[in-house]
This record gives C-alpha cells, structure tokens and sequence, in this order.
C-alpha cells in the first residue's frame, strides 16, 4: 500500500524571536510567533507524513495548549512523528516541500535543511527536495507578514 499525505503551515512573524526553518537557525531581523519553536517548514512536513498515515495533525499529537511543547523543538517533532510511522509499519519514500516567504533568501541554507530532514526521517537526502519561493510581494508572505511552507510525502507499508 502506498500513500500520499500532502501539509500546509504559516507562521506570523515578529520581533525579538529567533527565525528556524528546517531544523536551522536562520540570521533574520524577525522569527516566526508560536508555542513551539515555529518551525514553519517542519511543522509541514510533520503534517504530510502523519496525513498520509491516517494518524491525524500536528496538533493532535503536539498540541500548542500542552506546556509540554512550549518552545519544543520541531525537529525532535518530526522525529517523534516518523517513529509513529514507523511503528505502524510505514516507510518514508519521498518528500517534497516549499517554503514560502519574501524575505529571507534560504538558497545558503537548503541542503543543510534537507539533511536535518533527512537524518530526522532515517532516510537518504537524495528523497528529500526543499525548495524556497516567493510571492511576488503579493499576500501576507509577500508583504512580509509572516511565512508559509507546503510538502508532500509519499510513504509505503513496509510489507508491501
């Protein structure tokens, strides 16, 4: 059986907070707000995968009114997730994903981002694609309101 599990995040940003997307402290003048560390990228990935399991959100697992998870960091998230998977017997094919702001430029950053997914997911970088675009300056990305990033997942049963 294979499936496909398809997450969508957004962050505002603002001041006096540190900006990490993709398990990477990022320089920026803002950081994303949220109850976790507002990895905006991550938390995307983290809902593909557990949608193309049928094992509900990100927030059913992690949910941003648990002290718990204050500050949490996203890439131990995203760990916790693909062990839900692969203690259902799942295997992480592929995963696709974008991140979506004006600024900043995330070109320097991709393939370390793309091996923090990998390593998180026990799988090779080769299967992981992180791509960055803007809006045109059109939108709340656009204006610089905040930040958005979508992936795609594509996983297996490992009995199959």
């Amino acid at each position: 059986m294979i499936r496909v599990g398809q997450g969508y995040d957004v962050h505002r940003l603002e001041e006096g907070r540190k900006l990490i997307v993709g398990g990477l402290e990022i320089p920026f003048e803002k950081g994303l707000q949220g109850h976790s560390d507002a990895d905006v990228l991550l938390h995307a990935i983290t809902d593909s995968l557990l949608g193309a399991a049928a094992l509900g959100d990100i927030g059913s697992h992690f949910p941003d009114n648990d002290e718990k998870y204050k500050n949490a960091d996203s890439m131990k998230l995203l760990s916790l997730a693909v062990k839900l998977l692969h203690n259902d017997s799942w295997k992480i094919i592929n995963i696709d994903s974008t991140i979506i702001a004006q600024k900043p430029k995330f070109k320097p950053y991709i393939e370390r981002m793309r091996q923090n997914i990998a390593d998180a997911c026990i799988m090779e970088i080769e299967n992981v694609s992180v791509k960055a675009t803007t809006e045109e300056g059109l939108g709340f990305t656009g204006s610089g309101l905040g930040m958005a990033a979508r992936a795609v997942s594509l996983i297996k049963k490992e009995s199959d």
